[in-house]
């Protein structure tokens, strides 16, 4: 079974079933599923490569180390980074003890994924499957990640230099220079980027640089390097603005729980 409505041939489990059920999916680089929902409760997972989660107003990148709980019913939009092979997992809402309310990062260790793998089979017996199904529960563990938020201003002179800085993060101009290229002052662009994102504009560009750092850590790039392609001019620099965003360093949220 696909995991996703939008992919070709697939089918989206309806809530008459009761068990757990596993799709698969073999993604390329850049596919991308639009904001829709589903009628039960999933997991996403990305077995091999990273995928993000776009949801409630944030955005989630995860390794293989990380999957996340979407509610029944919440929007929700999936994309690939580069090649990936995810792995949905459907729950009925009627016989799931989980009740999270908000999506939910859960800790992906070995465990987890091979029981993930087992309850894909189409042959299992029924009470080896009650059996998996419970330790499955058992292991749903939260863990505590903080999502990237990057809207994206309104006025189109913010909107051009928001867009300028997602293709390039590394850009470092300050606001009065921005000003001379889209013509507005810079206490202008200042007060747009408060009005149109909730951030003055060095917390946005901040999150901007987050949010195109991860996906790069996500694919092993050394940290030095990410730091200077995201605008750090050091690692250790890089390292503690990771910290001030997530709370852990970056070699922390992205291991592989034991």
């Amino acid at each position: 079974m696909s995991p996703d409505s939008h992919a070709t041939g697939s089918v989206v489990p309806e809530p008459s079933f009761n068990v757990i059920m596993v799709g698969s999916l073999t993604m390329p680089g850049g596919l991308r599923f639009e904001r829709h929902s589903h009628p039960v409760h999933q997991l996403n997972w990305a077995t091999d490569g990273v995928i993000t989660v776009t949801a409630t107003g944030g955005t989630w990148v995860l390794p293989s180390a990380r999957a996340l709980w979407i509610p029944a019913d919440v929007e929700h939009s999936t994309a690939a980074i580069g090649p990936a092979v995810m792995r949905s997992v459907y729950f009925p809402p009627r016989s799931c003890p989980v009740d999270w309310a908000e999506p939910t990062v859960i800790a992906v260790g070995p465990l987890l994924g091979e029981l993930i793998d087992h309850l894909s089979r189409d042959d299992l017996a029924p009470d080896a499957r009650a059996r998996a199904e419970a330790v499955v529960f058992d292991l749903l563990e939260p863990v505590s990640v903080t999502t990237v938020q990057l809207p994206t201003p309104a006025d189109q002179r913010a909107r051009a230099v928001a867009d300028a800085l997602r293709a390039n993060p590394a850009d470092d101009r300050d606001l009065a220079s921005w000003g001379r290229v889209t013509g507005a002052s810079e206490r202008t662009l200042a007060r747009l980027f408060v009005a149109g994102t909730g951030m003055t504009f060095g917390h946005w560009r901040a999150q901007n640089r987050m949010c195109a750092a991860l996906p790069l850590l996500a694919e092993g790039t050394a940290v030095g390097t990410v730091a200077r392609k995201v605008g750090y001019g050091t690692a250790s620099a890089f390292v503690a603005a990771f910290r001030r965003a997530f709370g852990v360093s970056p070699g922390s949220y992205f291991a592989r729980p034991r």
